[in-house]
């Protein structure tokens, strides 16, 4: 994250491009990215996920299926509401004029009483929402990123991005009434699906631990 606000504090154009180490852009996502940030009130915009490394094992196929779904289902349905709740680490572009006047609270933010090392992206999002701005979805902007390919990777991964998502829905709840109806709903479910899917496992665990059946 200092790394990232160093770099946005000696930018000088009007749009500055988050990319992740391992991801490779297509040779029109800037063109496209750019193009969809021509309307002042567009804080940020992301572009679409795939897996660089889709065909190295099942575990990286069926990630590359969950990124479309996560890209062309959730975040396109939120795009058309105007409030993207995440513009993903791996490709998104942000309006500089806007960031500037974000990254005290962006670089100060506390987890716990220790500045926080995590969920860089969301926060950002969250802080562009909340400054006014609306976040867009641009499905034709590619961009592909290397994938855990092994369970131990991929589940350290899914649940830094869960400390992520519930720490900060609870920032998102103040900005709820303020945007369209549809995404209070989206952020019910988006919460609530994880908590009863631990529910339902602890209530089969324990039906076979007193009972003998399932």
């Amino acid at each position: 994250r200092k790394a990232q606000i160093a770099a946005i504090r000696r930018s000088s154009g009007d749009l500055v491009l988050n990319v992740d180490s391992d991801t490779t852009l297509a040779s029109d996502v800037i063109r496209k990215l750019a193009l969809k940030m021509q309307d002042s009130a567009i804080g940020a915009a992301m572009g679409q996920l795939t897996a660089s490394n889709r065909s190295d094992t099942w575990l990286t196929r069926l990630i590359d299926m969950e990124y479309w779904l996560a890209c062309n289902e959730e975040r396109a349905a939120q795009a058309r509401f105007g409030a993207v709740m995440c513009c993903c680490g791996p490709c998104a572009m942000y309006r500089r004029s806007a960031l500037l006047s974000l990254l005290d609270q962006y670089e100060t933010q506390m987890f716990r009483g220790k500045p926080s090392d995590f969920g860089e992206d969301r926060h950002l999002t969250i802080l562009m929402l909340e400054a006014g701005f609306r976040t867009e979805y641009v499905q034709d902007a590619i961009a592909a990123t290397v994938v855990p390919d092994t369970l131990g990777p991929y589940l350290r991964q899914q649940l830094r991005w869960a400390r992520s998502t519930f720490r900060d829905t609870l920032l998102l709840l103040r900005l709820l009434p303020g945007l369209d109806r549809y995404l209070t709903l989206d952020v019910i479910g988006q919460n609530l699906g994880p908590l009863l899917l631990t529910v339902t496992v602890l209530a089969g665990l324990a039906q076979l631990a007193l009972t003998g059946t399932v």
